[in-house]
């Protein structure tokens, strides 16, 4: 059975994350029920190379399909675009993927980038979409702290306590933090993250920002390996899962 690599944007406000649940609309229930147009009613399942939360966007979201036909790409992008429609999901790219290929278990590197909009009006046109921080932040501080959670590290103090990942070890290989105008960004890359990893980074930085902890104390927060250490987990309208990288470039074959 043919495996199609699916690479998607979606606007996570209103879903109750990728992952289908007990209640309410999920990425993976709009994508499925699309995909089981094309398979005649039959039930499709989709692998996700991450699991985003709630209220959570993507604009390089990585998933796979397996159908029981062949179908050219763009023919399918334009076939599971049309069927989830008017949701605010769309695939992107759509190739037919190598054997033995996963979109989890085969990526290389997963980036992430919040957005905080630092002003002291709210965000009209960007609501739901960052998170606003009326005082002004200093992007120098939270850049020396970020530089401190570089590397190879156990990230207990980072990640939420009901995280099921075997290991709390990761290798985090950029976290840049940036202002753009009225924007702060802060970029994270990485082989893979821990739940809630990257939003909890970003809560413990803004008390970096505001002048709450110095810089050094975000060292201590990691040594400690307790979550109550760090700083509070950020919303999750801000974060954006931007790329998901592998070995070959699945789109270009």
């Amino acid at each position: 059975m043919p495996r199609y690599a699916l690479t998607l944007e979606y606007d996570g406000t209103g879903f109750v994350g990728w992952q289908r649940q007990a209640v309410g609309v999920s990425v993976q229930q709009v994508l499925e029920a699309a995909a089981s147009h094309l398979a005649g009613g039959a039930p499709v399942v989709s692998i996700t190379a991450g699991r985003t939360d709630a209220g959570v966007h993507a604009s390089g979201q990585v998933a796979s399909l397996d159908l029981d036909r062949d179908i050219a790409g763009a023919r399918l992008r334009d076939a599971l675009n049309f069927h989830m429609k008017p949701h605010a999901v769309a695939v992107l790219r759509a190739a037919l993927a190598p054997d033995g290929w996963n979109p989890r278990f085969s990526a290389i590197g997963r980036a992430y980038r919040y957005r905080i909009i630092n002003r002291a009006a709210r965000p009209a046109l960007e609501a739901g979409r960052a998170w606003h921080v009326r005082d002004r932040l200093d992007v120098t501080a939270m850049g020396e702290a970020a530089r401190l959670l570089l590397g190879l590290h156990d990230f207990t103090s980072f990640r939420a306590t009901a995280c099921q990942a075997k290991s709390p070890v990761r290798t985090l290989d950029r976290l840049d933090v940036g202002r753009l105008g009225e924007e702060v960004l802060i970029e994270a890359d990485a082989r893979s993250f821990l739940h809630h990893q990257v939003r909890n980074i970003v809560g413990t930085l803004k008390l970096v920002g505001e002048g709450a902890w110095p810089a050094a104390r975000v060292a201590t927060a990691l040594a400690a390996r307790d979550r109550a250490a760090a700083g509070p987990t950020a919303p999750a309208e801000g974060l954006m899962l931007v790329e998901v990288r592998y070995p070959d470039d699945l789109f270009s074959r």
